[in-house]
């Protein structure tokens, strides 16, 4: 399948189109299920033969839940190739922020270190840190609690550069009290830590 909708044509947005890019994606999507080698290089070619963000993005995405070299070339070669373009590099830290690996949380505080983000641009701090917080779920949660006391320091930081950020960004605990016992008080105890905070905004 991933084969007969692979093309080639030149790029061109109509219906069809886009319904044969949305399906060559989860064909590669299901393939890269099983990431042998064989299929890590298809994945990568596809990188580095999409003439559109769709492709380019779908492989990107699915490359950085795999521990291989083609992992970290497809991430640099993404951002030199669209460094220029804040909303792009939007996307380049939102999908790094929701990797399937385990270290993801070690690599989104590595990333707040980059050039390319700023604790004082609320897009930047939405599309790496929310998207970790908020949309990676099972890295998030992880049972060290690692991703709460993250997002703590962040909420914590934020209370003095935007508020109204800050405020938005504990969204990520809204749901505490539904989780299990050791993660519920986790959870609770990075909530009174940001409560504790001195001259904490309303």
């Amino acid at each position: 399948l991933f084969d007969r909708l692979n093309d080639r044509g030149a790029y061109v947005f109509e219906p069809r189109a886009v319904g044969r890019r949305s399906l060559k994606n989860a064909a590669l999507s299901f393939l890269m299920a099983d990431p042998t080698p064989e299929i890590v290089a298809l994945c990568r070619d596809e990188f580095f033969r999409a003439d559109n963000m769709t492709d380019s993005l779908a492989a990107l995405t699915l490359l950085a839940s795999t521990n291989s070299p083609a992992r970290r070339e497809v991430i640099k070669a993404f951002y030199d190739k669209w460094a220029s373009n804040p909303l792009v590099v939007d996307k380049w830290l939102s999908v790094q922020a929701m990797s399937d690996l385990p270290d993801t949380l070690a690599r989104v505080k590595e990333l707040m270190g980059h050039e390319a983000f700023s604790m004082r641009n609320p897009n930047k701090v939405r599309a790496l840190v929310g998207a970790f917080t908020q949309s990676n779920q099972p890295r998030f949660h992880d049972a060290d609690g690692g991703g709460y006391r993250l997002l703590a320091d962040v909420v914590i930081e934020l209370n003095r550069i935007n508020p109204g950020i800050a405020a938005r960004m504990t969204g990520g605990f809204n749901q505490w009290k539904r989780f299990d016992s050791r993660r519920r008080a986790m959870m609770r105890g990075e909530l009174e830590r940001i409560l504790a905070t001195p001259s904490l905004s309303t």
